[in-house]
């Protein structure tokens, strides 16, 4: 049987010749590790076996590069890889460590069956109950909140998520509601933010869900991020770098000149509303900015010609003043949730 496929995505790789940072296609599957030079190709570039492999994050061998975790095998041999941001590299670390605890079980990666572990109701919909929890008017509030100078951007306290299931009575108790909290966490509905709540996910806790206001959670689509806080209250920044980020992450661009494509990190902020764009091996200042306010963003599905595109998951951004942006995400599902964020920050942004 072919290796089951457990996660994929743009991650910025060191080379073992140059020593250079290049983003690859990156495809972790149930033995091992598979590298990219682009989505679309057939044959991986590389490939890093689990069995017996050691990882180690956070990995602060390269001083200013943030986000980089290592990879070092039963040869001794050294893999450094790079997030775009610290939520994207523990999703990666978390499913590397549990592949590699299953290769030494004898084991098969699964997520955690809720049900079987903490013996679920089979009359729960947690699906239902998630889409509940969204809902923009009777759903949990996401609010920006501080602690230990870091600032959690749309997310909210574990007491919450207790509360709000006690007051849509969909649980009799804060016991029931910790049990149904811990089967969202789990099935991956929730996720942890802030040090006590990751904690409490990785420790052997019967729930690992926490009912405290210090523990932060938030929605995976929801454009969670956290940022340090500043304490220099001397440093003044751009107009353009003063609004919340809401979301990141990397996308292919084509460019207005060569219409080639590259991967680049990007950075989406409201009030003001702009989207700024990196080179994802490291650059600290942006290659370029998209301002969106009055900009029109669409899916695409042809080209200039009227012919369908053969490239998948393309979306344009037209900017006020007439200028045309063509990107590509990696699933039809991160196109759509790319497109309802930069709609919604170019309607409340300057």
């Amino acid at each position: 049987m072919e290796p089951k496929q457990i996660r994929e995505g743009y991650l910025v790789k060191r080379g073992s010749v140059f020593n250079t940072w290049k983003p690859m296609w990156v495809v972790l599957l149930e033995d091992g590790i598979e590298f990219y030079k682009k989505k679309s190709d057939n044959s991986p570039k590389g490939m890093i076996p689990l069995k017996g492999s050691t990882l180690t994050s956070p990995c602060q061998d390269f001083g200013k590069r943030m986000f980089v975790f290592k990879i070092t095998t039963t040869k001794q041999q050294d893999h450094f890889f790079q997030a775009a941001f610290l939520e994207e590299r523990d999703a990666w670390v978390r499913d590397i460590k549990k592949a590699i605890k299953c290769i030494e079980g004898g084991q098969k990666f699964a997520r955690k069956s809720t049900r079987r572990s903490i013996r679920l109701p089979e009359t729960i919909d947690l699906g239902a109950l998630y889409l509940s929890m969204k809902d923009t008017e009777k759903g949990i509030k996401e609010l920006n909140l501080e602690k230990d100078k870091k600032i959690f951007n749309h997310c909210f306290t574990g007491n919450c998520v207790i509360d709000w299931l006690l007051s849509n009575q969909s649980v009799r108790n804060r016991q029931e509601g910790l049990m149904i909290a811990s089967s969202l966490l789990n099935e991956g509905y929730l996720q942890p933010a802030g040090d006590m709540s990751k904690s409490a996910v990785d420790g052997t806790a019967e729930n690992p869900f926490l009912d405290n206001p210090d523990a932060f959670y938030y929605f995976p689509d929801s454009g969670f991020f956290c940022e340090e806080n500043s304490s220099d209250d001397d440093v003044i920044l751009k107009e353009e770098f003063r609004g919340v980020i809401i979301k990141q992450g990397c996308l292919l661009k084509q460019g207005h000149r060569r219409k080639n494509w590259k991967v680049r990190k990007f950075i989406l902020r409201e009030d003001p509303a702009y989207l700024h764009y990196y080179d994802p091996a490291g650059a600290e200042d942006p290659l370029g900015a998209i301002h969106l306010r009055g900009c029109v963003v669409t899916s695409v599905e042809s080209n200039s010609n009227g012919r369908k595109s053969e490239e998948e998951n393309l979306f344009e951004i037209i900017t006020a003043g007439e200028v045309h942006y063509f990107l590509q995400a990696a699933s039809a599902k991160e196109r759509t949730e790319w497109i309802k964020a930069i709609q919604v920050a170019s309607r409340t942004g300057k």
